[in-house]
């Protein structure tokens, strides 16, 4: 069996290595040139489209119930004005 300490030790100084190399601060440069690009596109977080997802849903049923209605409200009127 492998010793998991091995497995640490390596991981431990392949992070190190990378923290100390030229890659760590292309990830930087990268991360920050994403989030701006992103920034420009106007995206929305998931959470903020489950939300509208929601108040759209809810708006529709309300659309319905009030098509309803006023069919409800326009039988009712058509059946008195005979």
């Amino acid at each position: 069996m492998l010793n998991n300490q091995i497995f640490e030790d390596i991981s431990a100084k392949l992070s190190a290595a990378v923290n100390n190399s030229p890659a760590k601060d292309i990830e930087k440069n990268m991360r920050a040139l994403l989030t701006q690009g992103f920034s420009k596109l106007d995206l929305v977080t998931r959470e903020e489209f489950d939300i509208q997802s929601q108040v759209l849903a809810r708006a529709r049923e309300q659309l319905s119930a009030l098509e309803k209605r006023v069919a409800e409200l326009e039988a009712q009127r058509d059946a008195a004005a005979k």
